[in-house]
């Protein structure tokens, strides 16, 4: 069986893979996100995950490449990473008591044969009505600075959600269902 490369430094991402055992290593991506590209955010999150997914392929000879972009939309607008506390409380003011879509796209691209094939997936989160004194709460308590929508899932951000419909992996910014199907064709198979 080829290598698998994360092509992510993203804890979420490692945690994520290592959780359904497969082996992988890491080699995270120096492709430059521009989020500024005039695209609809699903067609955003493909493009993405295709320049990362070709930026780690280009050193690795024999190996299977897996990367992915994720982000948060809120009335077709990114929330991408806050990165200050102000915009991170602006982000969950605007969530509070809405729903939103967690979109990932990810890519995969077999440096041998150079087969490729990307994906997007999208989950809609609903949050419950948040007070600002549980917004300072959660920002006093979870670093999210680095973490699209302001907010981790799989820790303290799971009490700011009410329900989500779709893939909750995805919201950690790896969609495992799809990706395991899609690693199947690439001659992967966790089962």
């Amino acid at each position: 069986m080829k290598q698998l490369v994360l092509a992510s430094s993203s804890p979420a991402r490692k945690e994520v893979l290592e959780a359904i055992g497969l082996p992988f290593i890491v080699d995270p991506s120096n492709y430059q996100e521009d989020m500024d590209l005039k695209l609809a955010p699903k067609e955003l999150a493909k493009h993405l995950s295709i320049g990362k997914a070709k930026d780690v392929a280009a050193r690795h000879k024999t190996a299977i490449v897996l990367a992915a972009d994720s982000f948060a939309v809120f009335h077709d607008k990114l929330l991408g990473k806050p990165h200050t506390l102000n915009n991170a409380r602006k982000m969950l003011s605007k969530l509070s008591n809405r729903k939103h879509s967690f979109i990932t796209g990810f890519t995969i691209i077999d440096t041998d044969t150079q087969k490729q094939y990307s994906e997007v997936v999208e989950t809609k989160v609903y949050f419950r009505e948040l007070t600002p004194e549980e917004i300072n709460g959660y920002l006093q308590k979870e670093n999210v600075l680095n973490n699209a929508g302001a907010y981790i899932i799989q820790r303290l951000g799971a009490t700011l959600v009410e329900k989500i419909d779709g893939d909750y992996s995805n919201v950690m910014g790896l969609p495992i269902s799809p990706v395991i199907v899609a690693l199947r064709d690439f001659g992967i198979n966790i089962l």
